[in-house]
């Protein structure tokens, strides 16, 4: 039996734009997920998730390379049950219930448990409830109940807790644990980076249809010496800072101004000596920092390789 739940080899996929030019979406990926493994897969808008996650579940082929799940072929491993998926849209007939689409599905999967995973989704008490009347939180809730049936090897999650509040978040994220120490393999792609920070035995960031960083949550934060400096502080004199060496980047976030530097200790005599800022803080790099230093760094190397 492979070690490995997922195996992506040299990948490619282009496609064509609205002006006939074609472009590559995935650039030679090389991706292994061994089984057990809670992967999060990250990166910015356009950098190539959706459409690999695709090509993971057989929907689109890829031009070069090849994919494999279990040592099979994507669309063999679905239609088996060993893979199933929580997408962000679709899937849904509005006018069913939670409980007749979850028995209507199950009935497709001998031996699940309907009863089971509308209480392993926190769907119980709206077993009654028709589609149309559930929130987009709720409704992520029943697409993840409906991914439950086939008992999957590898649970493939797309911004599985988009429209989800702050509680509901917490116990879909308890679930999948549960999940995973069982055995199953989880990959998800997600905006939230508290949520890989805090979920993921691993981080794969891609950019430009290419993996940029590759490792454990602590690999990825140090890879990157440094720390963050924060202050409230005019413009002006964050753009005069941000032109320092001492500085990687800069960015508003919140009405404060963080910079990425080397050398905290020497940016904050700047500040405290040269600015009027106020509500000066120094802080560990976070996953969320990495990944904009990371992604940002990919974007200028491209773009000077193709000037």
């Amino acid at each position: 039996m492979s070690p490995d739940a997922v195996r992506l080899s040299a990948v490619v996929k282009r496609f064509t734009d609205a002006k006939g030019n074609r472009f590559s979406a995935v650039d030679g990926i090389d991706l292994r997920i061994r089984r057990g493994e809670i992967l999060a897969f990250l990166g910015p808008n356009g950098a190539g998730k959706t459409t690999t996650i695709d090509m993971l579940l057989g929907l689109t082929r890829p031009d070069e390379g090849t994919v494999e799940l279990f040592g099979r072929e994507p669309q063999q491993a679905v239609r088996s049950g060993q893979v199933a998926a929580v997408l962000q849209t679709g899937g849904l007939l509005p006018d069913l219930t939670v409980e007749a689409t979850v028995r209507m599905l199950g009935s497709l999967h001998p031996g699940s448990d309907p009863d089971a995973v509308l209480v392993r989704a926190g769907l119980d008490k709206l077993r009654s409830r028709r589609v149309a009347e559930c929130s987009g939180g709720e409704q992520q809730r029943l697409r993840f109940a409906l991914a439950l049936l086939s008992g999957p090897e590898l649970l493939v999650l797309d911004e599985p807790t988009a429209g989800m509040d702050v509680g509901a978040r917490r116990d879909f994220w308890a679930t999948v644990r549960e999940d995973a120490a069982r055995g199953m393999t989880v990959m998800f792609a997600t905006h939230y980076m508290e949520e890989a920070d805090r979920f993921a035995d691993r981080v794969v960031m891609i950019d430009g249809g290419r993996v940029v960083a590759d490792g454990s949550v602590s690999d990825v934060r140090s890879a990157l010496s440094g720390r963050t400096v924060s202050a409230r502080l005019d413009e002006q004199a964050a753009a005069t800072l941000a032109d320092s060496p001492l500085v990687r980047s800069c960015t508003l976030r919140g009405g404060r101004y963080h910079f990425d530097t080397t050398d905290s200790d020497a940016l904050l005599r700047l500040l405290i000596g040269r600015t009027a800022a106020t509500e000066i803080e120094v802080t560990p790099r976070s996953l969320e920092e990495a990944f904009m230093t990371i992604t940002s760094r990919h974007s200028r190397t491209a773009g000077e390789g193709t000037s």
